[in-house]
């Protein structure tokens, strides 16, 4: 079938150029080196992110991969020169096997696919996915179902480990998510990865 919008239903596009123009960018405070693009609690984006998510549609992870695309550009145009964030490896937030299986796919990941392959195509700064080092080797109680901070920090905190840690040394790393809430998520992620010797770790989301 042709793609359709799915927040207004128009032919072209599965989330089309009006819609996402007119979504509100992310207003709630994050950590420095979190940079989400959408607010969360806009209707447009929060019915895109629950189709790629509930639904399978995964060709919305090349609409949200161009748009991350463009704000890792604007952000490492500062970062390469400032901070010698040159050559960075992407890394999706992973999934558990549990929640693998059940869902079929990872949509992170889906977005770090998109997001390698823009790169390629556009000869710019080239992005290179390892999906395999991060691994989420136990199930947590999901984060959205966890209103308290203090226990969402809790709820992840030993969840990730590093498969492969040589591969990170004095690395740069750009992590990938289609949400942040609290970052508590992001952070473990990042605590990881620096403890497993990456130099630098920064976090890029669709929404906050």
């Amino acid at each position: 079938l042709p793609p359709k919008c799915v927040s207004c239903g128009k032919n072209g596009l599965d989330l089309c150029l009006e819609c996402l123009s007119e979504a509100r960018g992310a207003e709630r405070e994050s950590a420095e080196w979190i940079f989400p693009i959408y607010d969360y609690r806009d209707p447009s984006i929060k019915k895109a992110l629950w189709v790629l998510k509930y639904k399978g549609k995964k060709r919305l992870g090349r609409v949200f991969a161009e748009i991350i695309y463009e704000k890792i550009l604007e952000e490492l145009s500062d970062l390469s020169t400032l901070e010698n964030f040159t050559e960075p490896i992407i890394i999706p937030i992973p999934l558990s096997r549990e929640r693998y299986r059940e869902r079929g796919f990872n949509q992170a990941e889906i977005i770090c696919r998109e997001l390698e392959k823009i790169s390629a195509e556009r000869g710019g700064p080239q992005l290179k996915m390892e999906g395999a080092i991060l691994i989420k080797p136990r199930e947590t109680t999901h984060q959205a179902h966890i209103k308290d901070r203090g226990e969402r920090l809790k709820n992840v905190i030993g969840s990730f480990s590093v498969k492969d840690p040589d591969i990170l040394k004095n690395k740069n790393i750009i992590l990938i998510d289609d949400i942040t809430t609290t970052g508590a998520t992001l952070g473990e992620a990042r605590k990881v990865l620096r403890a497993a010797g990456a130099r630098k770790v920064i976090a890029f989301t669709v929404a906050h």
